[in-house]
């Protein structure tokens, strides 16, 4: 599994140094999210696990819906985050076309190759759909998605500017199918007949071949 990073947590004014206790209780509910529903997660839980008192919780979040909000937000960036910032690190390390689009290969085909990608897939959908009723939260994960285009953008830039993307295509909305590609497969990842990785690859590869120069 990959490397957690530290949750999306924005102290109140002074409040900075009190920022890692917070982020035990975020952790904690961002854990039981991955497994139950948010209507099972009871406030006093998290903290008799974590330690985190009762009073501060409510003082930082305001209310059990912002500290779930809180670790939505969290998983959120954690499984956006990871597959564009190996394209990006793969793509400025590429010396020749053939290291460029092995390394897009590598990435693309570890997106969609086993169990943990699939709940990951399915994690992003479940907290966009959260959002749609949650303004606070949407306009946090907006920030976030931006950030994440705006770094896949940067992936297909370097592309385009060694020649091996086209540059007839805005670079912004080839960022967007990219990740389109990666997140849509979560349709089939509900099937009762989902298709196979040798299956997928081939055709995903045909459809973002229209991208190269």
């Amino acid at each position: 599994m990959a490397e957690r990073t530290s949750p999306i947590y924005r102290p109140r004014r002074k409040q900075e140094r009190s920022a890692p206790v917070m982020a035990k209780a975020v952790e904690a509910v961002a854990d039981r999210l991955l497994t139950e529903d948010e209507t099972l997660i009871r406030v006093p839980e998290i903290c008799e696990e974590t330690g985190v008192n009762y009073g501060s919780v409510y003082h930082h979040f305001g209310s059990r819906e912002g500290l779930i909000d809180a670790a939505y937000l969290h998983l959120f960036e954690r499984s956006a985050r990871e597959d564009v910032d190996n394209l990006v690190a793969a793509a400025r390390t590429a010396t020749t076309r053939e290291e460029f689009f092995a390394g897009m290969r590598r990435v693309l085909r570890a997106s969609v190759a086993n169990e943990d990608r699939e709940q990951r897939r399915q994690m992003r959908v479940r907290v966009l759909a959260a959002a749609l009723v949650r303004p606070s939260l949407r306009d946090a994960i907006a920030i976030t998605q931006d950030g994440v285009t705006d770094s896949m953008t940067e992936f297909v830039s370097i592309g385009q500017d060694k020649g091996w993307f086209r540059k007839d295509l805005d670079a912004r909305a080839m960022a967007v199918m990219f990740q389109v590609v990666v997140i849509g497969r979560v349709l089939d990842d509900v099937s009762g007949h989902p298709v196979s990785e040798a299956q997928w690859g081939p055709v995903v590869a045909n459809a973002l071949s229209g991208f190269v120069a």
